[in-house]
């Protein structure tokens, strides 16, 4: 036995491990109280500074440390000289840099690098830049890293075409640096931005002036450099169709153009004294400057939301006082002006009209696609050939199909309902975890080709029942509706959004599994609702009908409610409007 090693067992190996680590604990513990004790002492020396680095040195993410060492740092800046201030605090960015190997995603040692660099007072702007990208090479998305570069980007003023080559480099060395794409996304809306005039040639910064520095802004791309960018991005998606990154890309550069701030439609009626305004945003009217002229005289009005949920909704209400436009033999004229975006809209009340209205159709907007010119439309209807010969290839590539979903939806979405139906279809089942998902962006699109059926019919009737919608979306669409066909879909509430269809008289919406009629809230026309066979359980659910005026036909056959004890003397309660119900 004699020269043999003597090999432990585990459990004294364990053991001895036990011991170091709470050997280990004690020294830390005992640091940290001391540390703990200096700094209610509201002592700042050297002596501090030295025991929060040792602490910090095993363990970055300590918040607290950080806080005591910035104090003392900021202690020693007024007691000594710029230049000892600038090799103590170089010190600290050599020892920050440290904490990083220890821990590369720590919040608080890149939140303290990045305070030392600011009250630097000769910062080296390119040793930051170099430790980026060190650290990027290590882990291309650490987004912790490309904050702080963004940071240095920013303050140095390091020019938007120097980091667009940047991303370039990236891109080119791993296509799947999503970090990169993003950044990408928000550089070139700064070099190439889109001309407020009709579309031109990209224009170049000129030459005697150097390029902007990356801000905070948020514009379109100009379409010369977009038709680039769909190249780039299609060889990063050829080259690895199942990586997201690039389609992620890809889909932002197919994103709607953003629509003009405006007043999109002005509603009166004679019968409520009320006038109704959509705006092509959400707004808070009692903030943004929303006055109402009435005969050249401005009126005094209380502006509200539809629903009690919203402070920002892009549909408002005010009543007018008594008697102000009631009489159907006068005239009136009205003027909505929405100061803070100087524009207005007019509407005009005729005589023996009991209401009018003036918008802009969803045809005339286009609200749901970007406004393609011819150029982009050919080279749109390319990228869809060549994403129908990848899903050749790739028949069960999600990001693919879904890519081709956009790209129809940006051609033409009428034109092509019944192949985004089919391919919807697929990608429930290839990708079945995200089933819902598809369905309500499915619901989202049958809606919006709905909208623009009917802008073309030019009525007031929205009839969209038996197309398994499982969500609404586009209600400030349908403020003039007066009769909504929703039956035979998958819908399980009517969301307090429901509230802005302020004309509306006939509500359908059999056969769902309706719960929740929060939407159903003072809406003045509201005659007839139907909701046969949906899961209504509770009395309480129907109390939002009450607010309805002028309900009169309530259909509730095949609800959970109508089982409820005394439920017509409930009802008659609930709703002592209504003559006809159907039980």
């Amino acid at each position: 036995m004699h020269g043999r090693l003597k090999i432990k067992s585990s459990a004294q190996q364990e053991e001895e491990k036990r011991k170091e680590r709470e050997k280990k604990l004690k020294i830390y513990v005992t640091a940290r109280d001391a540390c703990f004790s200096k700094r209610e002492e509201g002592v700042l020396d050297d002596e501090a500074l030295q025991l929060t680095q040792q602490l910090l040195s095993s363990n970055p993410d300590f918040a607290t440390l950080w806080n005591y060492r910035r104090e003392i740092l900021m202690h020693l800046e007024t007691v000594r000289e710029e230049d000892d201030v600038q090799k103590i605090y170089e010190a600290e960015l050599s020892f920050v840099e440290s904490c990083l190997k220890v821990n590369p995603k720590s919040y608080g040692s890149w939140h303290h690098r990045g305070w030392v660099s600011s009250r630097l007072p000769r910062p080296d702007w390119a040793r930051e830049l170099s430790l980026c990208d060190r650290c990027l090479s290590l882990d291309d998305r650490n987004f912790h890293c490309w904050d702080y570069r963004r940071m240095v980007v920013k303050v140095s003023g390091v020019p938007v075409d120097k980091e667009l080559q940047f991303t370039d480099r990236l891109i080119g060395s791993n296509f799947s640096n999503y970090s990169s794409w993003h950044y990408r996304s928000t550089l070139l809306p700064l070099l190439h931005p889109e001309s407020p005039e009709p579309p031109s040639p990209c224009r170049q910064p000129a030459h005697t002036s150097p390029p902007p520095s990356p801000q905070t802004h948020s514009h379109r791309v100009c379409e010369e450099q977009l038709l680039k960018e769909y190249e780039l991005v299609q060889n990063a998606f050829f080259t690895d169709p199942n990586d997201q990154s690039a389609w992620f890309y890809y889909r932002w550069l197919l994103g709607r153009a953003e629509r003009e701030e405006m007043i999109s439609c002005v509603y009166v009626s004679r019968e409520e004294e009320r006038v109704t305004v959509a705006f092509s945003r959400p707004v808070n009217a009692q903030s943004v400057g929303l006055m109402l002229v009435l005969d050249g005289q401005p009126q005094r009005v209380e502006w509200r939301s539809v629903h009690p949920h919203f402070k920002h909704s892009p549909v408002w209400i005010c009543d007018l006082p008594p008697g102000t436009i009631s009489d159907i033999t006068n005239e009136h004229n009205l003027t909505v002006h929405w100061t803070e975006k100087h524009t207005h809209r007019d509407c005009a009340l005729y005589t023996g009209r009991t209401e009018s209205w003036c918008r802009d159709s969803a045809t005339d907007q286009e609200l749901f696609r970007s406004e393609l010119s011819v150029e982009k439309t050919s080279v749109l209807q390319s990228e869809l050939q060549s994403c129908n010969q990848l899903q050749e290839l790739e028949p069960l590539n999600k990001w693919c199909l879904l890519t081709i979903v956009l790209l129809m939806r940006a051609l033409d979405p009428l034109g092509y309902e019944k192949e985004t139906l089919a391919h919807f279809q697929t990608l429930k089942e290839v990708d079945s975890m995200r089933s819902a998902y598809y369905s309500d962006l499915c619901s989202k699109f049958m809606i919006e080709n709905t909208i623009l059926k009917m802008e073309y019919a030019e009525v007031r009737v929205f009839s969209i029942s038996d197309k398994k919608l499982t969500t609404l979306c586009h209600l400030d669409q349908l403020l003039l509706v007066t009769h909504i066909n929703l039956s035979s879909n998958q819908l399980q509430r009517l969301p307090p959004q429901f509230a802005m269809l302020q004309c509306l008289e006939v509500l359908e919406a059999n056969n769902n599994s309706i719960e929740d009629l929060e939407g159903l809230y003072h809406l003045p026309k509201l005659e007839e609702v139907f909701l046969k066979n949906n899961k209504i359980s509770k009395l309480a659910d129907l109390q939002p009908l009450s607010s309805c005026p002028k309900l009169k036909r309530l259909d509730l056959r095949g609800n959970p409610v109508t089982k409820t004890a005394n439920i017509h003397s409930e009802l008659a309660e609930l709703l002592p409007s209504v003559t006809d119900l159907l039980l």
